[in-house]
């Protein structure tokens, strides 16, 4: 119902946040409609807690494009590593962020917005989260500077941690107005769901941008190119494989759904049930996002899903 707006509000919000450069960028995001990722992964919430999702998926993005696929800094894993500290002492509330870091004052309104709408628990659980993600950040830094492309058991690993689903997954909750506990969020039944929810977004993601990532980063970080490259595989069977194990997380998916049944309280059930929106929503975002579609050359054969 609010999307649209909340979308133009929080495109306004980040315009005027000089994380992006240039109108060129700017336009760019405009026509991305980072909105409807955060609408169609959260289509439940409020529009106050839509507003912040919105934001902080914006924050991502701009982030991603500046620090993590930028010419200078996505090949220089000592230049990341340095830009890391301010960000990580803003996080916990140890530092102010200088008044030229347009990326550590967005993060520091953002931090103060969510302890407004989050508990204690919650606002550690999605602080923890960011610095994984910042983190790991530096390994892909270290394997564009090596030119290496990472095995498929070290990238499955690491996906889960370099996309920011899981800071994404820690405001679901919270944007939601209800609470998971320390023992639920942890449990190993929620655990298994969250990371195959991960990999499920994490690969629909790398079948999607694959054609763009292969222009400015050989797709290195992409799970076609890391089958292509370890198991010699044509690029078609490297989409089939992947559609192969795209289908069978979702089996995966299912089965430790259906143990979740016999113990979960309501907070867990919702919780799962967001896992589900963003599994869904993500593809039906970047299926009518600018940022990925008409990227493919004609004539390429998608693997259909069971």
């Amino acid at each position: 119902m609010h999307a649209a707006e909340v979308d133009a509000e929080s495109h306004a919000w980040l315009a005027a946040s000089n994380m992006l450069t240039g109108a060129e960028a700017i336009e760019h995001f405009r026509r991305s409609k980072i909105g409807l990722l955060a609408a169609r992964t959260n289509p439940t919430v409020p529009r106050d807690s839509l507003r912040l999702i919105n934001d902080w998926y914006n924050w991502l993005f701009a982030f991603d494009d500046a620090f993590c696929e930028g010419e200078l800094m996505a090949q220089r894993a000592s230049a990341l590593a340095r830009a890391l500290p301010p960000l990580l002492e803003i996080l916990d509330g140890r530092r102010e962020p200088d008044a030229d870091d347009p990326f550590g004052l967005a993060l520091n309104e953002l931090l103060h917005r969510i302890s407004e709408a989050a508990t204690p628990a919650q606002v550690d659980r999605w602080r923890i989260t960011v610095k994984e993600y910042l983190f790991a950040q530096i390994w892909e830094a270290a394997n564009r500077e090596a030119d290496l492309i990472p095995t498929p058991e070290d990238y499955v690993l690491m996906r889960r941690i370099t996309g920011a689903t899981y800071t994404c997954f820690a405001l679901i909750d919270a944007g939601g107005g209800y609470r998971l506990e320390a023992e639920e969020w942890h449990h190993p039944d929620v655990r298994a769901l969250s990371d195959l929810a991960c990999d499920l977004i994490g690969w629909d993601n790398d079948l999607l941008s694959y054609a763009k990532e292969r222009g400015n980063d050989k797709a290195r970080h992409n799970l076609v190119t890391v089958l292509a490259t370890h198991k010699s595989l044509a690029l078609q069977n490297a989409l089939r494989e992947v559609a192969e194990m795209h289908n069978d997380a979702i089996a995966a998916f299912v089965e430790r759904r259906a143990a979740l049944e016999h113990w979960a309280s309501l907070p867990v059930r919702k919780y799962v049930r967001g896992l589900e929106h963003w599994v869904r929503g993500h593809i039906e975002f970047s299926l009518g996002s600018a940022r990925y579609v008409h990227a493919w050359p004609d004539g390429t054969r998608w693997p259909q899903a069971v």
